[in-house]
């Protein structure tokens, strides 16, 4: 097996890539929501965070009841307990990408995991 995978995202609904990359320490995932249109369900996580990076357009998050505005460039990290949920603006569409991974396993980063060759 290559130590590489590589695949072509149609950045139209939703795609996860777990599959399509083989994932094997996060989630994520390519997100759009339509003017006016929004995640159909109020949810949490059992261990994964949540990073959210919004890529183009408006919305919110209602994240435990507190209303978060999102816009191109924002980046948001939610615990996993926190009960969440997304809304494109009414006039814009939202699109964003989703990193899920376990909560506090982080243990090295860039220079200290990195190897020079």
């Amino acid at each position: 097996m290559a130590n590489f995978s590589k695949c072509i995202v149609n950045f139209g609904g939703r795609e996860e890539l777990h599959n399509e990359l083989s994932l094997t320490g996060a989630e994520i995932s390519i997100n759009a929501l339509p003017a006016g249109a929004n995640v159909p369900f109020v949810h949490s996580h059992k261990k994964n965070e949540e990073i959210y990076i919004i890529l183009d357009g408006k919305g919110s998050a209602v994240i435990d009841n507190v209303t978060v505005d999102l816009c191109k460039g924002v980046c948001l990290r939610i615990s996993p307990a926190a009960k969440r949920q997304f809304f494109a603006a009414k006039e814009c569409s939202i699109q964003y990408i989703c990193i899920q991974v376990k909560e506090n396993s982080l243990e090295e980063f860039t220079m200290t995991d990195g190897i020079v060759e």
